[in-house]
């Protein structure tokens, strides 16, 4: 079942490097009492991920932060390591964006956003999305409809949703 706007999030262990090397991250505890906006795509690296989807939320995440968005999540199934190595790469981490690993997909296949693409290699990855939640619950949802797009999930398109 995929998610819907008025869904709770569900629990999930995701992962990130911290200062001492991989560590895990409560989602629920992270988002508990706060105002999230959380973006999910197939893969670090990938052509769309990193020359639109990313580059769009680091645009609008000033704007984020005056609307009383506390934090920015991005969300791939990937592993930590390449995690923080994209968020560098990309500028993301020094926008303040959040990348968190998915690394099993646990998260990923709990709120129905995985995908199966064999030809390029991709396995329970992640459908490209964005998410408004408050305090867990979910208040605006947007889905591509194909991977290869960013439209409606990306940062102008969220911004404007909320």
């Amino acid at each position: 079942m995929t998610i819907s706007v008025g869904d709770r999030l569900p629990g999930a262990t995701l992962s990130r490097v911290g200062e001492n090397g991989p560590e895990t991250v409560d989602l629920a505890a992270r988002l508990a009492g706060r105002k999230v906006v959380l973006f999910g795509l197939p893969g670090a690296y990938t052509r769309t991920c990193s020359a639109a989807h990313v580059p769009s939320f680091i645009r609008t995440a000033g704007k984020f932060a005056e609307k009383g968005v506390d934090e920015i999540i991005c969300v791939a199934v990937n592993d930590p390591f390449v995690m923080d190595a994209w968020a560098e790469a990309t500028g993301g981490a020094a926008a303040g964006i959040s990348f968190l690993a998915d690394p099993a997909a646990d998260f990923t296949k709990a709120i129905g956003m995985n995908f199966t693409a064999p030809a390029v290699g991709f396995y329970d990855r992640s459908k490209r999305f964005a998410l408004y939640a408050e305090d867990g619950v979910v208040k605006v949802l947007h889905a591509e409809e194909a991977p290869g797009q960013c439209t409606v999930s990306g940062g102008e398109a969220m911004l404007e949703a909320i």
